[in-house]
């Protein structure tokens, strides 16, 4: 509780004023690129994979040079390379790869090589693969992923796995969780930057009524608002719910819901409120503790260094009073630290 109370103070009281929710960008603009990766603008994909070919092969294996290649190029470049890479030697470069890597390198390595959409869809199935269910991941990627990039991720997971998302998420969840996810999963939430007040008012009344002035909650209410509206929509349903409530939303949410319902709700929230500091209160929580959770690093780390990895280790700065990098360093070891810390843009 520590660590939602902060965030929500933090998001409540000092939200950024560049995000520009609720305003189009001007016309002819170039957004701003908040990655950490850029592209090599001398690359050659067959260089590229010629190293990697000496490295793979070197006594030991050369896991500086993997690093060096790999975590310093686009996704688009390392496309290219793992093409130039078979046609050069007729080997596949992910299946060598991993017959000498190991450990959390090795899947830091095998992240990078698949597409966003890869994946996304890659773990979104380890998240469902087995006995139990981790639902963190579920919400993390669902809930903060744009339509275009779900319908993708959907694709993919049916080229990949033989099966549809929704399949495998109504097998593995159930109740108003699996109604949530599979909301969000229609890729049909708006994503409009044009606020609509009159809306706003009415919705943020319907949740007052549906949650903190009834006993009971009526979670379909919170459930159809929260994965429909856009998240420059929510941002102002939170502010007209404060004239309504006797508390934030949400804090009301933390009080109404219960369980990964809530969790995942909770995700569309910070999300649309300040999307870098969610991604920075999941990596700090992957580090507190007695062991890392390396699965998460690696995921976010890898998945937000073309979109906003800037701007995450922005937040994790003020959020905590120290670096992501800093803390990286500590909690994890070897070609692993060096590979996160070259996905952060350290040189």
């Amino acid at each position: 509780m520590e660590f939602f109370n902060k965030f929500i103070k933090k998001i409540s009281d000092d939200k950024p004023k560049d995000d520009g929710k609720g305003k189009a960008p001007s016309k002819g603009s170039t957004p701003p690129y908040y990655g950490t990766i850029t592209p090599d603008p001398n690359f050659s994909a067959s260089r590229d994979a010629a190293a990697l070919q000496r490295a793979i092969e070197a006594k030991g294996v050369d896991e500086s040079a993997i690093t060096e290649i790999l975590a310093r190029r686009t996704n688009a470049q390392r496309q290219q390379i793992k093409a130039a890479y078979e046609n050069d030697t007729g080997k596949d470069l992910v299946k060598t790869l991993k017959s000498v890597l190991k450990s959390h390198y090795e899947d830091t390595v095998v992240a990078l090589l698949m597409n966003p959409a890869q994946y996304d869809a890659y773990e979104l199935r380890q998240a469902m693969k087995g006995l139990g269910t981790n639902e963190k991941v579920l919400n993390e990627i669902l809930g903060t992923r744009s339509n275009h990039e779900i319908r993708l991720l959907k694709t993919a997971f049916k080229e990949a796995y033989g099966a549809e998302l929704e399949h495998n998420i109504k097998g593995d969840t159930s109740g108003h969780y699996e109604t949530a996810l599979l909301a969000l999963s229609k890729t049909s939430r708006s994503e409009d930057q044009d606020i609509d007040d009159g809306l706003a008012k009415s919705d943020a009344k319907a949740l007052y009524e549906a949650g903190e002035k009834k006993i009971g909650t009526v979670y379909s209410v919170f459930i159809d608002i929260l994965t429909s509206r856009s998240e420059a929509q929510l941002c102002k349903i939170f502010k007209q719910y404060d004239k309504l409530g006797t508390q934030g939303f949400p804090k009301a949410l933390e009080h109404e819901m219960k369980g990964d319902v809530e969790d995942c709700l909770m995700t569309l929230v910070k999300a649309a409120w300040n999307k870098p500091a969610y991604f920075a209160e999941r990596l700090h929580l992957a580090m507190k503790g007695a062991w890392a959770n390396c699965n998460t690093l690696t995921r976010i780390l890898v998945s937000r260094s073309e979109v906003d990895l800037k701007k995450i280790l922005q937040e994790y700065k003020r959020m905590y009073g120290k670096t992501l990098q800093e803390d990286i360093n500590v909690e994890t070891k070897g070609d692993y630290v060096k590979i996160l810390l070259a996905l952060c843009g350290d040189h």
